[in-house]
């Protein structure tokens, strides 16, 4: 006989409870000071009870956001320089036309609710007379935020397309993804989870649909790699124990595999780098010693392990023909 509850369990709970996972590290990293975010305390559940997790994962939390905030905020320079406003979110939001955020409908749904339910964060969104959940609690739209719920796994001109190009919510009578805005794509842990043929599809729809407007698109993907080796098994049977799998990851054994996907897939120029690498030499020294003040760390090697089985990767698809603009897009080194 089977187990009770067996024949009802969801596959997809275990990678959506790594969502809860990531706002939790999150949240850990702001209450230790690593980091500042006066709003993920309202995305996690019982946020005030929640342990802080241990330095290892505070550093690494922070090193990723880190990065990922100076490539975001040097793609919205560039594009504030050609004088136009890119599709992205953040403290700058005048610099912005619109924000989109995909993800599993009851993610969403959960999402949704703690939005309209938090002052803090629905008022931040604007005119609270334009905020509204649609498809009974599987989408929200505001002025320039946009909550959408797909399967990333299916083709993507089945789910993304239609959303995308629907005026309904675009400004102004445009679709609501405009092919020829600066458009940045950020998948954190994302691509992993999907087959390398499913998430090479969504690369080149998103590559195909802004070249068609002319448009720049900027693409970041952070998610672990290198896992053929000892330390990279290690974590593979971790997240087994999990019902987790990654074959997306199982290409990618090496950084030049990383940046071999964006230009497979239709970018100008792509390049990548592990954590470790960008904790060293891209990161600010007066960050690191700022952050080296928080804690005690008495693991550096297995830090550094770590930080080696993550990557930051990022490509750039340019269709317009000024390049100059954009050519010195990425992470900039501080130290030798």
């Amino acid at each position: 006989m089977f187990p009770p509850g067996h024949q009802n369990q969801d596959p997809d709970a275990p990678i959506r409870a790594t969502d809860n996972d990531a706002a939790v590290a999150r949240l850990s990293a702001v209450q230790k000071h690593y980091l500042h975010d006066p709003f993920v305390r309202y995305l996690v559940p019982r946020a005030h009870l929640q342990p802080p997790r241990p330095p290892l994962i505070n550093i690494g939390t922070y090193v990723r956001t880190a990065a990922i905030d100076l490539l975001v905020d040097e793609f919205i320079d560039l594009a504030k320089q050609s004088g136009q406003k890119c599709q992205i979110t953040g403290p700058r939001k005048d610099d912005f036309s619109t924000y989109i955020e995909v993800d599993f409908p009851e993610i969403v749904t959960r999402k949704a609710m703690a939005i309209r339910k938090s002052k803090e964060l629905n008022g931040g969104l604007g005119d609270p007379a334009q905020v509204k959940v649609v498809g009974g609690g599987t989408g929200l739209h505001s002025a320039q935020y946009h909550l959408l719920s797909a399967d990333l796994r299916r083709p993507p001109t089945e789910t993304l397309e239609p959303l995308f190009t629907s005026t309904e919510h675009g400004v102004d009578g445009q679709p609501l993804l405009s092919p020829s805005l600066p458009t940045f794509l950020l998948f954190e842990c994302v691509l992993a989870y999907m087959e390398p043929g499913a998430s090479s599809t969504l690369l080149e729809w998103f590559a195909a649909y802004v070249s068609k407007g002319g448009g720049i698109l900027g693409c970041l993907i952070y998610e672990m790699f290198k896992l053929n080796d000892a330390f990279g098994r290690v974590m593979l049977a971790n997240l087994q124990a999990r019902n987790v799998t990654l074959p997306g990851a199982e290409p990618f054994t090496t950084l030049e595999s990383l940046s071999k996907r964006f230009t497979d897939t239709g970018f100008t120029a792509a390049r990548a780098l592990t954590l470790r690498e960008i904790r060293r030499a891209y990161i600010d020294e007066t960050e690191l010693e700022r952050i080296a003040k928080l804690e005690f760390l008495d693991e550096t090697e297995e830090l550094d392990l770590v930080l080696d089985h993550y990557a930051i990767s990022w490509g750039l698809l340019i269709s317009s023909e000024d390049k100059s603009t954009w050519g010195s897009w990425g992470l900039k080194q501080k130290r030798a």
